[in-house]
């Protein structure tokens, strides 16, 4: 396959291989031939042009309808209007100083036509754009091209039109189309009646017909599940062939103090987890799974229960958190569970108990020297902080499992710089909050097993949500803060988020938010407002003056100091503040039975697993929990409808899926992240459930035979043009 590295200037030549590079990033003819059409039209149907979204880069296939040539008032100059139509729709072609073109383009002839969509007068118009018609004469190159086969409309850019890609394509496959190996066993492609990659990569670009393009399909679909799922076998064998301490569980320590004192039993879920993760840590090779779940289903009560059995065993653990104010939420919640088990060596502790530790970035240098001793010495059998606890001077005496809570917000070289303070590879479980699909979890997070949690713990009241559409009835928002009055006026507290927090001099006089500050939200999907977005800090000023005055109002966000960050929260969960005025700070880990309500401003700026997270945080007590999605956007909009789909159900799993389908695959494969190579162009997640689970056995069974690939050089080879750096970082990121 060394001939598909070749660089695309040596096929097509220096210019256009820099547009390849620059807008497609597109480098090599392997990359060419991968880059798959976006969708088809036949020779005389016409595209259907109501279709088309303002901003979007299009090649369309329609009718030239009118042609006018309009004069500039009062200048030199004119202005050339083209209408084209799909027989129901039209759409208007300007060319400027350019009337000469009325040789070509005139009524009744067809043409591809390539442009960006814009927006003149509330109409549709393409601005100059590239066209090539395609009714000429006969034995005209475009019409012997097209004649008799689907056109293949590529991912293009404003360089470089659909039409223009088609021939470096041509010269592709005529060229090297021949060079081209073949990844897959054999006997693989027989049992699942699979075509030859060559052939397919030829009817992806040249079909004939529908069913040539689906065979084309059906076998590039395999090529993107199969090697993907090699390349996590592999990780899972190599893995698994590392040593570990094992951490069997050891009766009549603290483990068994902690389960006596709980309130309330497992549900059955978690206990099926935690014996899912005792045994794993009972084994000699390190532990690596997945552990994900509703929100409030439990999972720091897993967590907590799988570090005290190392703790039993001589070892210790480490909990990593993303933020402080969730480093923080955690450390408080497990000394609290915890009691006098967690204060051994002090006066009134338990003599089976540990201590818990706390580092973060910004604590005090006392309280920072402390905490490092009681790790490096060992008397701290739990370790609880954020990015503070992989610096260098962080030590461990005995380091035996690793705890990644919101485990996406955290690197390779985070997760591993931390695992390597172990003598041994600690055991590793990494917690997501997010509940993920089935296929997405056996895709993006094959090298690990998956533990589910989907019972909520008894005491759990349901949370009713609903819509406010502030803009069309302002009324709905009056009521909202009336009905947090109500909840205050019950004895409740309740949250406000917003999506901003509005200290714009930190910011920038642009306003942007700092690429380091996971808690400022964008503009959403469908945003295009021109008010900018609601802040923490005005909001909270504006409700203390207004609906909410008299309540007791805090603010709370990342930028706060440490110490007033946790001094808000604890006065909150003290039942002290009514309001807690927030940005998504509050999203995870923050546990406040008695809030009942929450409004969450702008709604639709936030994402659909997001606004389920953020609901959580309410219904954790006794009473039922409220949370009103407040949103100016319009009835009929995409964003309107994925607020609504977070109103109507409470299914994490269902809404995760909505997510994804907006979100698109190559997003979750890491698309932005590691360039064209890593996102999958014919693969679904979501759709090719069988496909995923298949190769996945397939793969498993194959990297068993022969780890090094031996006998497979050409699926070797497509492995590694795969897993270059970036890709392998982000499928390790997980």
């Amino acid at each position: 396959m060394g001939a598909l590295d070749e660089p695309l200037k040596d096929l097509v030549g220096d210019r256009t291989a820099k547009v390849l590079a620059d807008s497609l990033k597109l480098r090599t003819v392997g990359d060419l031939l991968h880059h798959y059409p976006r969708r088809y039209v036949e020779r005389g149907q016409l595209t259907s042009l109501d279709e088309l979204e303002v901003d979007e880069h299009v090649t369309v296939l329609a009718r030239i309808e009118k042609v006018t040539l309009i004069p500039f008032r009062g200048r030199k100059g004119d202005r050339l209007e083209v209408v084209v139509t799909d027989g129901r729709s039209r759409l208007s072609l300007v060319f400027f100083n350019q009337g000469w073109r009325q040789k070509d383009l005139k009524p009744g002839q067809q043409g591809l036509f390539a442009g960006k969509v814009g927006l003149f007068n509330r109409t549709r118009q393409l601005a100059s754009p590239d066209y090539q018609l395609i009714d000429a004469e006969e034995g005209s190159s475009a019409a012997e091209q097209f004649a008799g086969r689907l056109i293949p409309v590529y991912p293009a850019s404003a360089q470089l039109p659909s039409w223009k890609l088609s021939l470096c394509v041509d010269l592709a496959l005529t060229k090297h189309l021949a060079d081209v190996g073949e990844p897959l066993p054999a006997e693989l492609r027989a049992q699942h009646g699979l075509i030859p990659l060559p052939e397919a990569l030829e009817l992806i670009h040249r079909p004939h017909s529908q069913a040539e393009k689906e065979r084309a399909r059906d076998r590039l679909r395999w090529d993107e599940a199969f090697v993907l799922q090699v390349a996590l076998a592999q990780r899972r064998a190599a893995d698994s062939a590392l040593p570990a301490v094992p951490r069997r569980p050891v009766p009549g320590k603290v483990l068994d103090a902690f389960d006596a004192r709980l309130p309330f039993t497992l549900t059955e879920g978690q206990q099926k987890v935690c014996a899912e993760i005792l045994a794993d840590l009972a084994t000699e090779h390190p532990m690596h799974r997945l552990l994900q779940g509703e929100v409030g289903s439990g999972k720091t009560l897993v967590a907590l229960r799988a570090m005290l059995a190392v703790v039993d065993t001589g070892g210790q653990a480490v909990l990593l958190a993303p933020t402080e104010v969730l480093a923080q939420q955690h450390h408080r919640s497990i000394v609290e569970m915890m009691g006098d088990l967690a204060e051994a060596g002090m006066i009134g502790g338990s003599e089976i108990g540990t201590r818990v530790a706390l580092l973060t970035g910004s604590m005090g240098a006392a309280a920072r020297r402390g905490a490092l001793l009681d790790m490096a010495s060992g008397k701290a059998g739990l370790a609880i902080g954020t990015h503070a606890l992989i610096e260098d001077k962080v030590q461990f005496a005995d380091l035996g499992l690793v705890v990644v809570d919101e485990q996406h917000r955290f690197g390779v070289e985070q997760r591993d710089a931390l695992r390597a303070k172990g003598e041994q590879p600690p055991h590793l479980l990494v917690m997501t909050a997010t509940p993920i699909p089935r296929t997405v979890a056996m895709t993006v997070f094959g090298d690990l097993e998956t533990s589910v949690l989907d019972q909520l713990p008894s005491g759990r009241s349901p949370i009713s949500t609903h819509v406010v559409p502030a803009l069309e009835k302002p009324n709905f928002l009056v009521r909202a803060w009336e009905r947090v009055r109500e909840e205050v006026g019950k004895g409740h507290q309740a949250y406000v988020v917003c999506p901003r927090i509005g200290d714009e001099e930190e910011q920038g006089k642009k306003g942007r938010k700092r690429k380091d500050d996971p808690e400022e939200v964008g503009g959403g999907a469908d945003s295009e407002e021109k008010r900018p977005p609601l802040s923490v800090l005005e909001t909270a000023g504006k409700l203390a003056e207004g609906p909410l005055a008299g309540l007791r109002i805090e603010i709370l966000h990342g930028r706060l100091a440490p110490e007033a960050k946790d001094d808000v929260m604890r006065r909150f969960a003290a039942g002290e503040v009514d309001v807690l005025v927030a940005t998504t700070v509050i999203e995870v880990g923050v546990n406040v039975p008695n809030s009942t309500a929450m409004v969450i401003m702008d709604a639709d700026r936030f994402g659909v697993s997001q606004l389920h997270q953020l609901r959580g945080r309410v219904g954790r007590g006794s009473a039922p929990g409220l949370c009103l999605l407040v949103s100016d956007m319009p009835a009929a909009s995409a964003a309107r409808a994925r607020l609504d789909a977070v109103a109507g159900t409470l299914d994490g799993f269902a809404l995760s899926r909505i997510d994804l389908e907006q979100r698109r695959e190559g997003d979750v494969l890491g698309q932005a992240q590691s360039g064209v190579k890593s996102s999958l162009k014919v693969l679904s997640v979501l759709d090719d459930e069988d496909v995923i689970a298949t190769a996945r056995a397939e793969a498993t069974r194959l990297v068993g035979a022969d780890p090094a690939l031996a006998d497979h050089p050409e699926l070797r080879t497509a492995l590694e043009s795969l897993l270059d750096a970036d890709r392998a970082e982000y499928l390790e990121k997980g």
